[in-house]
């Protein structure tokens, strides 16, 4: 019997080395997650997406408000306005409920793009997308970026933050070919890798940008400003 129990306690102590071996060890991290690294590492999220040169004057378009928290952030620190694109409903309704009271965020339950026109988008969080393989979803409203800007007037963007899921190649492609990119001060924006061409396409886009802004920070495929340099 103590020869049992001591074998016993051998090979529980034995699995319990193993289990917490393949735990620490565990699956290969993905691409995106040895991406994200660095960026967790800087607390990018609670410092560099909300450090900027704003003041009360300032103009903010927040291009992909998913429930508005970074908007609520931008809005609260800078006393700014800000206008908020959410074009899937139950999200575009959350931001509403959370900011309802902040004169100055306007919430525009669309999307902006190259163009002005309905999609179907597939429904996954912040991750939504109209890009993904045959979409399914609610059908959603996208309006030309120049075409908002000009019927409301905004003849200059002090920051301009892209988050969606893709479609940030058009809109940088419409911004950048009616020449209305000298008039962004700040452009914070996360390129996405699952669209095609997606590495040809923002490195294009890169180097346009390079006419008028420098980058104040980057972290490929997650999150990088440019700052306007040139008028």
């Amino acid at each position: 019997m103590v020869l049992r129990a001591t074998i016993m306690r051998v090979f529980e102590r034995a699995a319990r080395v193993f289990h917490n071996l393949g735990n620490r060890i565990g699956p290969p991290p993905s691409v995106q997650e040895l991406r994200v690294r660095p960026w967790r590492a800087a607390n990018g999220d609670r410092t560099l997406r909300l450090q900027y040169d704003l003041d009360p004057a300032a103009t903010v378009l927040d291009v992909g408000g998913y429930e508005g928290e970074w908007a609520i952030q931008i809005a609260g620190r800078y006393g700014c306005t800000v206008h908020v694109f959410e074009p899937i409903p139950k999200f575009a309704a959350i931001i509403q409920s959370r900011l309802s009271k902040n004169p100055k965020v306007h919430v525009h339950a669309f999307g902006l793009g190259g163009s002005t026109r309905s999609e179907r988008i597939t429904v996954d969080a912040d991750r939504s997308s109209v890009l993904v393989a045959e979409p399914v979803g609610p059908v959603i409203q996208l309006v030309d970026i120049v075409e908002f800007l000009q019927n409301h007037e905004i003849r200059k963007v002090d920051l301009l933050k892209i988050n969606i899921e893709g479609g940030e190649y058009e809109l940088l492609d419409r911004l950048l070919q009616c020449g209305y990119i000298p008039n962004i001060r700040d452009i914070q924006v996360q390129f996405h890798d699952f669209v095609a061409d997606a590495e040809r396409r923002m490195r294009a886009l890169q180097q346009a940008l390079e006419r008028t802004h420098s980058l104040t920070y980057q972290f490929p495929f997650v999150w990088e400003n440019w700052r306007r340099t040139a008028v």
